[in-house]
């Protein structure tokens, strides 16, 4: 059984993308060729990797297995590039970070940006996730670290507080009026007989809300959605419907736009961010090194 780390990474990128054609793409590879280097590990092992369906692939039992330990080995060899890279001058290492919609918006970008800046042989890949995603992205080996609401289960890993979000709605100064005349938070239910304006609904934060209005037994109706808060938050001011968003993008936006900053009065608005990793200890020394200019 021989499997190079050219398959390895291939399979990972496949079962990521959730098909060939996607793996292929991530891979750089021509569909023809990640078909053939796919088939013959079957063939090699002598078991399937892959259920097919038209809907795309996901990994069998065996796949699964071949999933782990391909994170496995490939954790390992970041390891062993950091280690060398204290020897080597120049030698590269990457982290991989997933983040909620706040974290990435909000909050990481100085923080990553003096931390690239200090550490310039560190590559960060940074994707957007949903924070129960993040969560079992983190716990199966698929990321680095991760930052999350502390909402979610945390079960088998570590976590480090990094930032308290508050999210708030805007709207148009006259239906703020209506809304709230007295100034006082305002609870989602309500909001929810809106027009909502958000962000595309690939988006954790997008995410986020439709989970809040099932489980108040709603659907928004969103009439837009954008790629980002200022986006939003212009749609609103032109009063195409009410936006919910972090409190520091809503504030900010406030200050050039002519609209209306609203309390929520649901106790999930107010929500503890934090840094997920399944072990600190075993984490590469650059991803270490990460967590704590995060933590900092």
């Amino acid at each position: 059984m021989r499997f190079d780390l050219v398959d390895m990474q291939l399979f990972l990128h496949v079962v990521e993308a959730g098909s060939i054609t996607g793996g292929a793409a991530r891979a750089h590879l021509s569909l023809a060729s990640c078909s053939e280097r796919i088939h013959s590990m079957e063939e090699t092992l002598g078991v399937p990797l892959l259920l097919r369906g038209r809907r795309g692939v996901s990994p069998t039992p065996a796949g699964e297995a071949l999933v782990r330990h391909a994170r496995l080995v490939f954790q390992q060899l970041e390891r062993m590039r950091a280690e060398l890279g204290d020897h080597a001058q120049g030698l590269k290492g990457t982290v991989r970070l997933l983040c909620n919609t706040a974290s990435l918006t909000e909050y990481l970008p100085d923080a990553l940006a003096g931390f690239l800046a200090r550490h310039a042989h560190v590559d960060v890949e940074l994707e957007e996730r949903a924070s129960h995603e993040v969560a079992k992205a983190v716990r199966e080996g698929a990321a680095d670290l991760g930052i999350l609401s502390d909402a979610v289960d945390l079960s088998q890993l570590e976590s480090f507080p990094f930032r308290t979000d508050r999210l708030v709605a805007v709207a148009t100064p006259a239906l703020a009026e209506v809304l709230s005349p007295d100034g006082r938070p305002v609870a989602f239910a309500r909001l929810a007989d809106f027009d909502q304006v958000g962000l595309a609904g690939d988006s954790a934060l997008s995410s986020y809300l439709e989970l809040q209005a099932r489980r108040l037994g709603r659907t928004l109706h969103t009439r837009v959605r954008l790629r980002g808060l200022e986006a939003v938050c212009r749609m609103v001011e032109a009063g195409v419907g009410i936006g919910i968003v972090p409190e520091p993008a809503a504030r900010r936006c406030a200050q050039t736009m002519t609209i209306a900053v609203l309390e929520l009065a649901d106790a999930w608005a107010l929500r503890q961010l934090a840094i997920c990793v399944r072990s600190f200890d075993d984490l590469p020394r650059h991803a270490q090194q990460l967590v704590d200019a995060l933590r900092a």
